[in-house]
């Protein structure tokens, strides 16, 4: 009788800690960082417009050759002074046309400083990242994807960001331009400009907790070489900030690019993306340090940790319900809510039309992605290669 007693109390707080994850990674948090910013008022950051360093822009390409050109011509019609910008194209293994299009589009502008690092194994993004950049020698380093175009003065925002030595990372601002495409890339956009508004308040407390990959930059001095597994988007602001650097976002530094416009795309980008999502349990505990990072430890608890655990929460919140259904009417109702839920998503998948259903849906998928990345994780069979979404290009 003690040995139930002892294992429904067990039940009952792993249901609980669990219920609280989920709701404070989806209502509690970015209503208290809404908040915060509202109390704020002002979210402006601080920029120096006279600081002109060397920059190069390194575009990451693997089999880009629909975009490469466009991306190229991007580019150079940037607003910033020719002489101090420098345009390097990372090819990780390209076997398309992606080579051969930068190398005649470096032959056709001989006014500009353009360069094609070739990585002769392909290994990833990052590994791309980590190769190229040990031939850079500019001041600043600018990191953007072959499908996203810059503003024309993303660049000089961007560097104007780095007014304080305390600033090693700026992240800038990603534009989905097809948001009305689909109700995957709704979906998708209007997360994402939730998550932007959430972005801005981290920055001005202290740090964001992640960036994007359309548009991001740090001092190549500060560079560091992640492990392939790893992606810069969640690595590098949570790296500078353990060592008492600040990582920011300026929403003046924008980016275009496309959302995925169909499940099977968004899906595999997500998966992509939790490759390493096992790490929050592991290499960033040190950060929950409160009395020395302080609002990081804070919002990187809410955006981060408990966002990236939703797939565990979700199992354990299934699993002790089902343990508590017959232990009073309210876990009754919510595990008739919980199936509910996870029905909705299901008829949506078998073509059942309604706005409900597409946002539930779209949140179901998000979970599983994270569950098949933990799974590929912990199993030795997460890759640190990418496929690219072909929605998003053409």
């Amino acid at each position: 009788m003690m040995g139930d007693k002892k294992m429904e109390s067990a039940w009952l707080f792993l249901f609980l800690i669990s219920a609280f994850i989920i709701f404070w990674a989806m209502i509690g948090y970015p209503v208290t960082i809404y908040l915060i910013g509202k109390f704020l008022g002002d979210l402006s950051i601080d920029k120096d417009y006279e600081y002109e360093p060397t920059v190069t822009v390194m575009i990451v390409a693997h089999n880009e050759e629909s975009v490469i050109y466009d991306k190229l011509l991007n580019a150079v019609n940037l607003d910033y002074p020719r002489h101090k910008l420098e345009i390097l194209v990372s090819s990780d293994n390209s076997t398309d046309r992606t080579n051969d299009i930068v190398k005649k589009f470096i032959e056709s502008h001989p006014d500009y400083k353009i360069r094609l690092y070739e990585a002769q194994e392909r290994k990833g993004k990052t590994n791309a990242q980590n190769e190229a950049a040990k031939t850079v020698t500019s001041e600043i380093l600018v990191m953007t994807d072959a499908n996203a175009m810059l503003d024309s003065k993303a660049i000089k925002e961007i560097v104007a960001s780095f007014y304080s030595d305390d600033v090693a990372y700026v992240t800038g601002r990603l534009c989905y331009i097809n948001a009305n495409k689909s109700t995957t890339s709704a979906s998708e956009s209007l997360y994402w400009q939730w998550d932007l508004k959430m972005r801005e308040v981290e920055s001005k407390l202290y740090s964001v907790t992640a960036g994007n990959g359309a548009i991001y930059a740090c001092r190549t001095k500060d560079y560091y070489d992640f492990d392939p597994i790893r992606c810069h988007d969640s690595a590098m602001p949570i790296h500078y900030v353990l060592r008492g650097k600040r990582a920011i976002y300026n929403k003046e530094a924008v980016a275009y690019e496309k959302a995925g416009e169909n499940v099977k795309d968004e899906f595999s980008r997500k998966i992509r993306m939790s490759r390493n999502i096992l790490n929050y349990w592991t290499s960033y505990f040190k950060v929950f340090n409160i009395f020395k990072y302080r609002w990081f430890s804070f919002c990187y608890f809410g955006h981060r940790f408990c966002r990236n655990n939703l797939w565990l929460a979700h199992i354990i919140l299934l699993g002790t319900n089902f343990a508590l259904v017959n232990k009073g009417i309210i876990f009754s109702a919510t595990l008739m809510l919980q199936l509910a839920f996870y029905m909705i998503a299901i008829l949506k998948q078998f073509g059942i039309k309604s706005k409900l259903g597409s946002m539930v849906y779209y949140y179901v998928i998000t979970v599983l992605a994270q569950l098949i990345g933990a799974y590929r994780q912990a199993t030795g069979k997460a890759k640190p290669f990418w496929e690219k979404a072909e929605s998003t290009r053409v």
